[in-house]
């Protein structure tokens, strides 16, 4: 698998438009979520993971600095599309976007904001939960924490 890490700066017209083309597909039209995808700072300081299979943009997340979302380093907009859902992606996708904070940011701490949904999902990644669950988005989340060691 080519997995592809890239700055904002660095997407070409195509990947870009994939990736926002995904998100919209699965956080505003799938999950029946009308919200605001583009928000600039988080996009534009993140590095960009992707993958792309039979041409398709098929896994896609974001890897946040710290200090912009939390304290820590963190990880967005995890998102699979539906035709290689089931497969194992999502778990591939997340292991190399931490594996990339721990190896290029040499930080031991994630947080994230994770659909209650996927709880056991990030568990099983190494993430706990270390808040309540909140609505965003009207979307039950929850914040998680990974830490090494």
């Amino acid at each position: 698998m080519n997995w592809i890490f890239k700055q904002f700066d660095e997407l070409s017209l195509k990947e870009l438009y994939d990736i926002l083309q995904l998100r919209n597909d699965v956080f505003v039209v799938e999950q029946e979520c009308p919200y605001l995808d583009l928000d600039g700072l988080k996009d534009k300081s993140s590095t960009h993971l992707f993958l792309y299979q039979e041409d398709t943009l098929a896994a896609y997340c974001r890897i946040v600095p710290a200090g912009i979302s939390y304290t820590e380093e963190s990880i967005g907009r995890v998102v699979v599309h539906k035709k290689f859902r089931n497969k194992q992606l999502g778990k591939l996708l997340m292991q190399q976007a931490i594996d990339f904070v721990k190896k290029e940011w040499n930080s031991e701490k994630i947080r994230i904001s994770a659909q209650a949904y996927l709880q056991k999902f990030y568990i099983d990644l190494g993430f706990e939960q270390v808040s309540e669950i909140y609505l965003e988005d009207d979307i039950p989340h929850m914040e998680m924490l990974y830490k090494e060691g």
